[in-house]
């Protein structure tokens, strides 16, 4: 039972080393992924406006041409009312002329909105991209120092992750697992020690029959305050011979 509590803690020491490598990045991580996700979705806005404009230009396109080919249409009809013969084809003639005449107003006025409204979002995108300019530039000088502390420390951080995985491998599944749940919850830690008669994670009082009981190394305790799991002082000392 001792080798399992001095296996247990042990994994704690490395977890603490890797924790305080990571606190060296401070709230970088978080910085760096939150500009990416902001940076994102005005990329996205402007992507989406660049679409409908796009879209736009190639309806404005296609309405041009169809305005061309009823103009030419619409020229043969008025040349043809000189030549009808009865008011059959007269009527047929006009109606036909109304109708081009119809369709090319929509068409001119629905290319004029389209027109307008590319005026609209071309303002739009370029109220947008100096805000993604600005976050690009901040986005590279928060991941140039991300990187930086990295690098400083990856040496140090494949050792501990290196080690770390070789102890975590001896650590009873069950015990891992009670760890990890406790370390999530409680900040990172999940084991420690007495500290004139106190848990050293919560402070509060443990009382003197678990303190006993805790010195005979016979099974896990865990804080009554705080939940954390509590080792002797014996087994603290052990793990960081271990590791030394």
């Amino acid at each position: 039972m001792v080798n399992r509590l001095v296996t247990l803690y042990s994994l704690q020491i490395i977890d603490d080393e890797l924790d305080v490598l990571e606190e060296l990045r401070g709230d970088l991580p978080l910085r760096v992924n939150g500009l990416n996700e902001k940076i994102d979705v005005i990329q996205e806005q402007i992507d989406e406006k660049e679409s409908i404009k796009s879209e736009s230009l190639e309806k404005r396109i296609a309405n041009d041409e169809e305005v061309e080919r009823l103009t030419s249409s619409l020229k043969k009809f008025k040349a043809q009312l000189y030549k009808v013969r009865n008011n059959k084809e007269y009527d047929a003639l006009t109606k036909e002329i109304d109708h081009s005449e119809t369709e090319i107003e929509r068409f001119e006025t629905e290319n004029t909105e389209m027109e307008l409204n590319n005026e609209k979002l071309k303002s739009e995108i370029e109220e947008l991209n100096p805000g993604v300019e600005e976050l690009n530039i901040v986005l590279k000088e928060n991941e140039v120092e991300l990187k930086k502390i990295i690098k400083e420390n990856e040496i140090e951080e494949a050792r501990l992750r290196a080690k770390r995985e070789k102890i975590a491998v001896e650590v009873k599944k069950s015990d891992y697992k009670v760890y990890m749940r406790i370390r999530k919850a409680l900040k990172g830690k999940a084991i420690v020690t007495i500290n004139r008669s106190a848990c050293s994670g919560c402070h509060n009082i443990v009382p003197s029959q678990r303190q006993i009981e805790l010195r005979q190394n016979r099974r896990l305790f865990t804080c009554e305050s705080c939940g954390r799991i509590l080792v002797s002082a014996e087994v603290s000392d052990e793990a960081e011979k271990r590791l030394s």
